[in-house]
């Protein structure tokens, strides 16, 4: 494909996504109920009287481990192609593909220890 070419598919496809947008927009304006009040703007939390404010602040920890946790699945989404092609290869680039392979979880496993180091994954640690 030439560059023209992927240009006029990228303008087509984005103005098709702006198009349908638009639309989703415009039918949730013309058919969607909309009637705000105290009773549907307030916190509801299971049918109870709320407690406290829903706008709690959540511990750090939490958001980083879920982005470790982000990053580690994605590793294994990087290994499956490797290790599905292995059988495939031939004799002499299956060494190759196995350094390769453990080049990256070194580097991943190197990232692992800098977390655990900063106390990333360390539960019981005190905040500072």
């Amino acid at each position: 494909m030439e560059i023209g070419q992927i240009g006029i598919i990228s303008v087509v496809a984005i103005l098709n996504g702006l198009v349908l947008l638009g639309l989703s927009i415009a039918i949730q304006r013309i058919f969607g109920i909309y009637n705000p009040g105290t009773v549907k703007n307030d916190t509801y939390e299971c049918g109870m009287k709320s407690e406290m404010e829903s706008q709690v602040q959540f511990d750090i920890k939490y958001y980083l481990f879920a982005i470790l946790f982000i990053i580690f699945d994605v590793e294994f989404v990087f290994l499956m192609p490797w290790a599905n092609l292995f059988n495939f290869m031939e004799a002499g680039t299956r060494g190759f593909i196995i350094m390769e392979a453990f080049a990256f979880v070194a580097i991943l496993l190197v990232g692992l220890f800098y977390a655990y180091k900063k106390g990333a994954i360390d539960w019981n640690q005190e905040p500072a």
